[in-house]
């Protein structure tokens, strides 16, 4: 397939400071069609002029500028010209750098707040005078730098916006990346469009261009690829995006590991030889996966074990089927994360990501590597693949194992792949697939008493979660209506042998995760 050149792509760097929105402001500059990067607050002046930003967003963070130890940033970046935005932390630490004064304020402002627009402002055009907007922070700008004017203020913050519009530096308290700030939206596309000059070129077409030429760039004109395939979004939308790089020197690999989901080969088989191609080996793995995992409690453990297990088996193919230089594999910029990539603390270690062994025969080809969940869907419809996979519902790495808290036996692995099953179809029934992002079963390390047939049972409790979220970054508990539940419960207890008890889990994440291991 021959592919347009595509021309160089816009980027913005926004600089971590420890902030829980961090990830929330890439997305939204992505949804506004501009390319995004996290890059920590060590990032130099030389390695911000290599990546040539268009424009850069400082975010908040829990530190104060003026204490020991907090984290600072290269002064010699605010010296290049490329227009800077700096949300809360990022206001007040580019006051504290250019002169300006920060303390602490009389009152915190968390929660919904009114500012004032005071001042004129490429920021604020557009928009109104009062703005509602969503302010957390305990410090405040006092005094703003020499050659700032100040924009905004609100009852406790006198200079809840400030700028040097001829330095293109911009500084704001509240947070405009989130839904409780209705105009933050507005305001973002005013920095981007109107002080960085961007055009919007981060789109789907223009993504999917560019991954198969950086794969093409990757792998060269003869190396061959052993590409990863779990039948989800991640792994067909790699293995399609490759093909369309590489063609025959593609192969991709299915690994039955006995933690599948009923049905789940059968499925994929089908789908990838239906919509991509015929060069698809399925390797049945379950008793050396299971064997492995004999006695293994500990949840990151699981994880290690089958990321080592996943690479043996790639290997043993690829001295059977190869050579291959390379491994593609579905990582997500949220996998990434999650294992402590960047700045952010480590939360768990996916397969693909912290669960590969140091040393591995392949170099790696992970062209979905910097994207968010919604935009791999967006992309997948892109290059064609039907609604059935781009809209499948996310599925880990370490499959079942991941969703039976404790060791994994072949009985329990049965128990919780029936229930499973009884989750998902009583979700499709309702017509609720497109508004849940996960919906699946967990079985807990805990038995109950009940009551069965006049009998006193004693047998296994099983969690039902089911998710609503966008990118998996953040994810709120789903509402289902309490007819799904009701009929999910039943189903369960007089279906599946061994459960007596059902519960909901009402947690969002943060401060859960989605999985429960």
């Amino acid at each position: 397939m021959s592919v347009t050149p595509v021309p160089e792509q816009e980027n913005v760097l926004i600089f971590n400071f420890g902030a829980q929105y961090a990830q929330l402001i890439a997305r939204r500059v992505r949804e506004l069609h501009v390319h995004s990067e996290i890059v920590p607050p060590t990032t130099t002046a030389e390695r911000v002029g290599e990546l040539a930003p268009k424009g850069i967003i400082l975010s908040g963070g829990p530190a104060s500028v003026y204490q020991q130890g907090a984290p600072g940033l290269d002064s010699r970046v605010l010296e290049m010209g490329v227009p800077v935005l700096g949300i809360c932390y990022g206001e007040q630490l580019l006051a504290h750098m250019l002169g300006g004064r920060v303390g602490p304020g009389q009152t915190k402002e968390y929660g919904r707040t009114e500012i004032e627009i005071v001042g004129p402002s490429v920021l604020f055009a557009g928009l109104q005078r009062h703005l509602d907007c969503w302010m957390s922070h305990g410090d405040i700008v006092l005094e703003a730098p020499p050659g700032f004017s100040v924009t905004a203020r609100s009852a406790n913050s006198p200079a809840a916006a400030i700028e040097n519009p001829q330095q293109k530096i911009f500084g704001i308290q509240f947070h405009p990346e989130v839904s409780h700030t209705p105009f933050g939206r507005q305001l973002l596309a005013n920095f981007l469009y109107q002080v960085c000059g961007c055009k919007g070129e981060w789109t789907a077409r223009s993504i999917a261009e560019r991954a198969v030429e950086q794969v093409r760039d990757q792998v060269g004109e003869r190396a061959r690829v052993l590409c990863a395939v779990s039948g989800g979004i991640d792994s067909m939308l790699t293995a399609a995006l490759v093909a369309r790089a590489v063609g025959e020197r593609l192969t991709s690999v299915f690994v039955d590991h006995g933690l599948l989901r009923k049905g789940e080969r059968e499925e994929v088989v089908e789908a990838y030889e239906r919509h991509i191609g015929p060069n698809l080996r399925v390797v049945d793995a379950k008793r050396r996966f299971l064997e492995r995992l004999r006695g293994v409690a500990d949840p990151e453990q699981k994880r290690k074990v089958i990321g080592e297990e996943f690479v043996a088996v790639f290997e043993e193919e690829a001295s059977r089927l190869g050579p291959f230089e390379f491994l593609a594999q579905g990582t997500l910029y949220p996998d990434v994360v999650e294992s402590g990539g960047g700045v952010t603390a480590r939360i768990k270690g996916h397969h693909n990501v912290a669960g590969l062994p140091e040393r591995m025969q392949f170099r790696l080809v992970e062209p979905l590597r910097n994207l968010f969940k919604d935009e791999v869907r967006r992309l997948g419809e892109e290059v064609g693949l039907p609604e059935s996979i781009v809209w499948r519902q996310p599925f880990p790495g370490p499959g079942l194992a991941v969703r039976i808290i404790g060791a994994v036996t072949e009985e329990r692995l049965e128990t919780v792949r029936e229930a499973d099953a009884i989750v998902r179809e009583e979700v499709k029934r309702a017509g609720l697939t497109r508004e849940i992002f996960q919906a699946f079963a967990v079985l807990t390390p805990v038995q109950s008493v009940g009551v069965m047939g006049d009998q006193r049972t004693y047998r296994n409790v099983l969690a039902v979660r089911a998710v609503t979220s966008e990118d998996a970054m953040t994810a709120e508990w789903a509402r289902l209506p309490y007819e799904v539940l009701a009929r999910i419960s039943n189903r369960i207890i007089n279906e599946v042998p061994g459960v007596n008890r059902v519960v909901y889990d009402i947690s969002s994440k943060p401060p859960a995760t989605i999985d429960w291991e």
